[in-house]
């Protein structure tokens, strides 16, 4: 799907697509169950604690946090009745604080919910803390991610004779090519680059060598694709 994007984040990392990842631990004998869902929206990632008081309904703590869009602009965290600051603080903070790369936190996209079935027996705010802190980090130790990336669709324009050539020699160089619309007078080649000035610029440069000037990159909108990391 096309968007227009204008979050300065050109990338980001998340959870890879499909299904809820689950993980469970015990701790002094309260069950902790870990939820992790890809979520782009509130709504989504809202839809997961509803979801899981269905499914968990006898369980005394659904606590939840989450964290949405490229520049991680929401956040939002629940205690649902464990004493304030020691749930839902300590889980944001796992989300936030998840380092993805060698000093890089860019985890987005991510709604945690952790249930919890007490045990019996208490384990204080310093050991609640704790708890849910490591429940969402062991988590994302063992859940799929993918890099999320902003590229710039492109088009090339391009008489029809010589779109094999050029998308050909292209390809050869590195480029994603997206689609080729064949249009009355001329040929559309549509590329997708990182959305960053210098790719751009040094993209515009390739094509004009390409085609000895006669063609120049138009940059269209945007688009976020996932890719594995």
């Amino acid at each position: 799907m096309e968007i227009q994007d204008d979050s300065r984040a050109t990338s980001y990392t998340t959870l890879a697509a499909g299904s809820d990842f689950r993980h469970e631990l015990e701790i002094r004998r309260s069950r902790f169950i870990t939820v992790l869902r890809r979520s782009p929206d509130e709504d989504t990632a809202r839809s997961l604690v509803a979801d899981l008081r269905r499914e968990f309904h006898d369980a005394r703590h659904h606590c939840s946090a989450f964290v949405i869009g490229p520049d991680r602009m929401i956040q939002r965290s629940s205690d649902d009745g464990e004493p304030s600051g020691t749930a839902g603080i300590p889980m944001l903070e796992a989300l936030i604080k998840r380092e993805t790369a060698d000093g890089v936190t860019d985890l987005s996209d991510v709604s945690a919910v952790v249930v919890r079935y007490f045990g019996g027996i208490l384990l204080g705010a310093g050991g609640l803390v704790r708890a849910y802190s490591e429940s969402v980090s062991k988590a994302l130790d063992l859940a799929p991610l993918v890099e999320r990336k902003r590229l710039r669709l492109c088009d090339i324009g391009v008489p029809h004779a010589d779109a094999g050539r050029l998308e050909n020699e292209l390809r050869s160089g590195g480029f994603v090519m997206a689609e080729t619309l064949y249009e009355a007078r001329q040929a559309v080649l549509r590329v997708a680059l990182p959305d960053e000035p210098a790719v751009l610029e040094e993209a515009q440069d390739r094509v004009a060598a390409l085609t000895a000037g006669a063609s120049v990159l138009n940059p269209q909108g945007t688009e976020w694709v996932d890719v594995p990391r």
